[in-house]
């Protein structure tokens, strides 16, 4: 039983953001499984909506994993309590706001509200990003110094010239993160975006999670920076505050 578990672990990690649908023998040459092992174990899956096959043949990951997540938000007593606060804090601007949490390395989206008006980001709920050049990622790695060291032994890839790739230069801004209580992220993980976050702490005061307001550099830049700071750090409070967070 703990092998089949396994298995299926490793069958799931498969679908990435790159590769998001996947045939039967794809999986079971990534995974070095015997072809007929890995079918009986997919169509388990798709039995109970794990995953879903297309016309094709193919598979994606299924409804069935993100109506797991909302039950994981749910206990976290997080997504019913953000929504209302971040479309508050969105009524002044024309943005989008997500909330992420530290998985490996990177950040993983587990909400997202954009404004009416907003141009569209390139994210999703359950999509991932470095930790160390997205302003929600720079939040938890400062605030859970025991973040760095996975997320330096993936490497720190340059994906725009503003990408910090300097171990000694990210552990120096990490520190003035910490000190200031927020970060920004310009242009140094998706070309022509620039965020700005704040960590989400609960009632013991341990930061799980960040929440970021992002938007187009140009617009972003045409706002009152400061201001936007404050109303970010703001509403990061106010969910912290939901979850039993008193700040002394």
């Amino acid at each position: 039983m703990i092998s089949s578990v396994h298995k299926i672990s490793r069958i799931l990690d498969c679908f990435t953001e790159d590769e998001p649908v996947l045939g039967n023998l794809e999986i079971a040459e990534k995974l070095n499984m015997n072809a007929s092992s890995v079918h009986h174990l997919v169509r388990t899956l798709c039995s109970l909506g794990i995953l879903i096959q297309d016309s094709k043949k193919k598979y994606r990951l299924g409804w069935k994993l993100l109506e797991w997540s909302n039950h994981v938000m749910h206990q976290q007593d997080i997504y019913s309590e953000a929504i209302p606060l971040l479309e508050n804090l969105l009524k002044n601007y024309n943005g989008t706001v997500h909330i992420g949490m530290f998985d490996a390395g990177n950040v993983r989206f587990v909400l997202k509200v954009s404004s009416k008006n907003s141009i569209p980001v390139p994210t999703f709920v359950g999509a991932k990003r470095p930790a160390y050049c997205t302003s929600t990622g720079k939040i938890l790695l400062s605030y859970n110094p025991k973040y760095i060291k996975p997320t330096i032994e993936r490497g720190l890839t340059a994906y725009t010239t503003n990408t910090i790739t300097c171990i000694d230069t990210l552990q120096k801004e990490l520190a003035a993160i910490k000190e200031n209580g927020y970060s920004i992220s310009n242009n140094e993980n998706d070309l022509g975006l620039f965020g700005i976050a704040a960590p989400i702490q609960t009632y013991a005061g341990h930061t799980f999670a960040a929440l970021n307001m992002v938007g187009p550099v140009s617009y972003m830049m045409s706002q009152d920076i400061g201001r936007m700071v404050q109303d970010v750090m703001k509403t990061a409070k106010l969910v912290s505050n939901q979850l039993g967070y008193i700040n002394t």
